[in-house]
């Protein structure tokens, strides 16, 4: 039987996600025997984030500076503003090195059902970044969920009295994917957003 401390690890690990008891066990059976090369960097690495750790008053992005290190590259492009719903969504755009602009994190999503509102996202501060000019497209970059799509709907709603172009990310089939294996909201939204062939 595993002591008071290594079971308390077990469970920690446990609570992260893709982690369930099993794989948390075996986590913590591997950290244990390789302290040296495995526990004491982890140990270590996790020290100095939780050490640094902040939230950027620009963007929203969760980083070890203030402003994150997204927002202090020179070289994106500030007239392009891609607003996610999370982090992870930001740092998924990211990784792909394909948008070259800046983003804005809201934090959330609008659902009635969990009780998020307006004023729990971080909308008003985006309008603020809108109006205070020197943005020409804002991409709403909202998950395919019903209430990604309706955060989409109201935050296009409180930014059409700025001049700026709102575009939405595409929505349908995925490369590689097979009709059979899609389901309808996927399906409808292919036949929506269909577009002549060349």
């Amino acid at each position: 039987m595993a002591s008071h401390q290594i079971e308390a690890l077990t469970q920690a690990l446990a609570r992260l996600p893709g982690y369930g008891p099993r794989s948390a066990r075996r986590a913590v059976l591997h950290l244990m025997k390789k302290r040296e090369g495995a526990m004491e960097p982890l140990l270590a690495a996790l020290q100095a984030v939780a050490d640094t750790l902040s939230t950027c008053s620009t963007c929203g992005n969760i980083d070890t500076s203030d402003p994150c290190s997204i927002c202090r590259e020179t070289r994106r492009d500030e007239r392009l503003l891609c607003v996610v719903e999370e982090v992870a969504d930001l740092w998924a755009l990211d990784r792909s090195r394909l948008f070259p602009g800046r983003f804005h994190v809201l934090g959330g999503r609008l659902s009635a059902l969990e009780g998020v509102r307006p004023e729990d996202l971080s909308i008003d501060k985006l309008v603020q970044r809108v109006a205070a000019g020197g943005i020409d497209e804002v991409v709403l970059a909202m998950n395919a969920t019903l209430e990604g799509q309706t955060t989409a709907h109201y935050l296009a709603e409180r930014l059409e009295k700025f001049p700026v172009r709102l575009t939405q990310l595409a929505h349908g089939l995925p490369v590689g994917g097979e009709l059979d294996y899609l389901d309808e909201g996927t399906l409808a939204q292919a036949l929506r957003a269909r577009r002549p062939v060349a």
